[in-house]
């Protein structure tokens, strides 16, 4: 067999520098040999993740504030440190802000910084994450979480670019990129009185939304390769996956999105070294409910049997393009659903747990009508 299409082998890529909290996000960076697209540039070819690439370099070059929509895991805080890199930001500070981790008592002084003996506790002087961002960029992330008084506060550093530490009276200029992000319907929360549509709009100058993995799932070969190299950088042994294991990560809908992924892949090397993932080797939630029918499939299109290996998980001994094989797997489903929705879009989606409107763009891209 080739080692290079039939495992998730280690190409360094030299990310040894990034926090931890972008590891947390999933997604990889690209290979330092890929300068155009940054070291942070979102994991994948995909129409959809294709499409936040070229929003990213669209908003990148001006300062306008930008706000990246979409689920937990699906790589917001990524989207923002590209939007970063690729700005004439990039030599100066990127500071995250998790705006829902921190009580709501304390997110003042954690942005705008407090002078001595402001508060008890404050024996001494401490810059906010407004100051330590000057002349960068502040990531204000889950910004749906924030309390509706700092929220008007925040406003107000917004448009008139300065502020004053607690406990102090001098007002300080700001010069900082604002980068928002959320998983929460903003519209939804600004209908129940819970954020303000003023800060709304004063945010999302230019929003982005994140896809959810589901409806990428034709970026899963290049996102677990990905993965793998982070993994074997930690220590982990190589692993591979065979195709009904491959095809059965496929047809999940995570809703964990890449961050489960990136757990799983991190979870297996630790459980199965050095060693081929057959289906039941994943975890149970992990098997799809077709188990059967992938395996009669494959076993179906499998070659000779290689000797001393089994003939329906195995790869050919010349490999095969995973991603055509994804492809055609999902082409499959889609018109499966169809037929038994009788052409109906939007119950073919909710048989697949896709949006209709994803859906769609996946018939327009496999040229699948609705009644074949």
């Amino acid at each position: 067999m080739h080692a290079k299409e039939t495992s998730l082998s280690i190409r360094s890529t030299d990310c040894s520098e990034q926090p931890d909290r972008y590891k947390e996000e999933g997604t990889q960076c690209l290979d330092q040999n890929s300068p155009q697209g940054g070291h942070y540039r979102p994991c994948g070819q995909s129409t959809l993740i294709s499409m936040v690439h070229r929003l990213i370099d669209q908003v990148a070059r001006y300062d306008t504030n930008v706000l990246i929509l979409g689920e937990s895991g699906t790589g917001k805080e990524l989207v923002a440190r590209n939007i970063h890199e690729l700005s004439s930001r990039t030599d100066k500070p990127f500071v995250p802000v998790n705006c829902g981790a921190i009580p709501a008592e304390l997110i003042e002084s954690e942005l705008f910084g407090h002078e001595k003996g402001a508060f008890t506790g404050a024996i001494t002087a401490r810059k906010g994450r407004f100051e330590i961002a000057e002349g960068g960029t502040l990531f204000l992330d889950e910004i749906g979480d924030m309390d509706l008084a700092m929220q008007v506060k925040l406003l107000r550093v917004l448009q008139e670019r300065s502020f004053e530490r607690v406990g102090g009276n001098e007002t300080r200029r700001c010069n900082v990129r604002i980068i928002a992000a959320t998983h929460r319907d903003l519209e939804k929360r600004i209908a129940k009185g819970t954020f303000r549509e003023d800060l709304y709009y004063r945010l999302s100058v230019f929003p982005i939304d994140t896809p959810a993995l589901r409806d990428r799932i034709e970026d899963l070969p290049e996102l677990i390769e990905q993965m793998a190299d982070r993994s074997l950088r930690t220590g982990h042994p190589r692993i591979r996956f065979s195709r009904t294991a491959m095809t059965s990560l496929a047809r999940f809908s995570w809703p964990g999105n890449v961050r489960e992924l990136a757990n799983l892949i991190e979870r297996l090397a630790i459980t199965h070294p050095r060693s081929t993932i057959e289906l039941q080797d994943l975890p149970a939630k992990y098997r799809s409910q077709h188990s059967a029918e992938i395996d009669m499939a494959l076993k179906v299109q499998d070659p000779p049997s290689v000797p001393g290996t089994v003939r329906s998980m195995d790869l050919p001994q010349d490999g095969l393009d995973l991603k055509d094989y994804l492809r055609t797997i999902e082409r499959r489903l889609i018109r499966q659903a169809l037929g038994e929705t009788h052409g109906v879009v939007a119950q073919a989606a909710r048989l697949l747990h896709l949006r209709r409107t994803t859906l769609v763009e996946k018939m327009r891209k496999y040229q699948v009508s609705a009644r074949a």
